[in-house]
């Protein structure tokens, strides 16, 4: 369970992600929409694992190691960003957020059992 700070700072780290993502991604992801969904920050805010979901790209994984090659300049952004509201700029830790794969799966899983459900009825 995380504390008030930690979700708090969560919070902020994500929209300042999201401004550079935004303004700063088209140059090493183009034509990529990167969103970030979620942040989860330690105890300490020493490090933050950022869930990002990517569109528009055919290689997630291939995308997801961009982002990690250019970790070091975002977080620089970053702590140029919320250098006088921290003491420590996390480490950022980024991670493919599948859940949307994940909702779709389960979809096809639950029409292909509506769909037997309804053809053993007719029979």
């Amino acid at each position: 369970m995380e504390s008030k700070r930690q979700q708090k700072f969560a919070g902020v780290l994500q929209q300042d992600l999201a401004a550079i993502f935004q303004r700063e991604g088209m140059s090493f992801l183009p034509n990529t929409l990167v969103t970030i969904t979620k942040v989860r920050v330690t105890p300490d805010l020493a490090i933050a694992r950022v869930f990002l979901s990517f569109f528009n790209t055919a290689n997630t994984q291939q995308s997801l190691q961009t982002v990690k090659s250019h970790a070091s300049e975002i977080r620089y952004k970053l702590g140029a960003r919320i250098k006088d509201q921290v003491r420590v700029i996390p480490q950022l830790e980024f991670f493919v957020d599948d859940t949307n794969e994940y909702v779709e799966r389960m979809d096809k899983i639950f029409d292909k059992i509506s769909k037997e459900d309804r053809q053993k009825d007719e029979e």
